[in-house]
């Protein structure tokens, strides 16, 4: 990974910052992104120490006001002339319905609308510095999302249920992989997402869930994997030559693996991308 430069959003904790050491020990320049300033300096001497490099830096903005993700992305491009890796991690599930600065429900906000618009915003950096990759993380909760996204109800205002509004914030990151991956087709820039694992992580525990969400993330933590395992597939798809050119896919333990019927649906996808495409330009247009 020596004069590649990778993002990843979250890198302050979690699998994102796992990630994040094992990039730059690998001697990629290593960009993370934090919604707390102070969060993220903490993070960024932790991960200098333990990748052993200097080249890792800090990029301040929250993925839930869409206009501070335009203005980290402003600074993204003005200090990085190339951009190898994007790799979208930050997300959160939520036990009670909240909404971000742009009146989006937060878990859609935060897992989709937040990445999707930071995409955009450097795909053209990306297609310059091809070969180039995206990889976004999202989960085997997909699968509980059997009947889609929810387009009639994207913004879960109706009967809330924490796990149940993640699940189709997944299966959206998933969709929009296929739809991205389809319109990065000859650019040399490839775009798949993966599943972590069940991860040991702040996750669910950072006063973001409570109640039987909690309680449940709680039980489970015995059974849940390391942030470094959990980082596993994302380092592999981030930087292993002979993943350079697949694109498109869903990959759990470094492997491909189908994913749930919904998430093969390619008009949803379509579908989903141009909704985003709207609310991400309402957004823009009300501020």
């Amino acid at each position: 990974m020596h004069s590649k430069t990778v993002v990843i959003t979250g890198g302050n904790s979690g699998v994102a910052k796992a990630t994040a050491i094992a990039l730059a020990g690998a001697g990629a320049r290593t960009v993370i992104t934090a919604r707390s300033g102070s969060r993220g300096r903490d993070a960024l001497a932790d991960i200098r120490r333990a990748s052993g490099s200097d080249l890792v830096d800090l990029v301040v903005f929250d993925l839930a006001d869409l206009a501070s993700v335009r203005q980290g992305a402003a600074v993204l491009l003005d200090r990085y002339d190339e951009i190898h890796v994007l790799v979208n991690n930050a997300g959160l599930v939520l036990s009670e319905r909240t909404e971000t600065a742009d009146g989006f429900e937060s878990t859609f906000g935060i897992n989709h609308l937040g990445p999707f618009l930071l995409t955009q915003l450097l795909i053209d950096r990306l297609i310059s510095s091809a070969p180039a990759r995206v990889v976004n993380v999202a989960s085997t909760a997909h699968r509980s999302a059997r009947h889609g996204v929810g387009f009639d109800d994207l913004q879960s205002c109706s009967g809330y249920k924490g796990m149940q509004v993640y699940g189709r914030s997944k299966l959206a990151n998933i969709l929009f992989t296929t739809e991205l991956a389809g319109r990065l087709a000859g650019t040399g820039v490839t775009a798949n997402s993966l599943h972590p694992g069940t991860v040991a992580t702040g996750f669910a525990r950072d006063g973001d869930a409570s109640g039987f969400l909690a309680l449940g993330m709680r039980v489970i933590k015995p059974f849940t994997l390391s942030p470094e395992e959990g980082a596993r597939t994302s380092v592999h798809l981030a930087s292993a030559p002979e993943v350079a050119e697949v694109t498109g896919e869903y990959f759990v333990r470094c492997k491909t693996k189908t994913p749930s019927a919904a998430a093969r649906d390619e008009a949803a996808a379509a579908h989903l991308w141009s909704v985003s495409e709207e609310l991400v330009a309402e957004a823009t247009s009300a501020g």
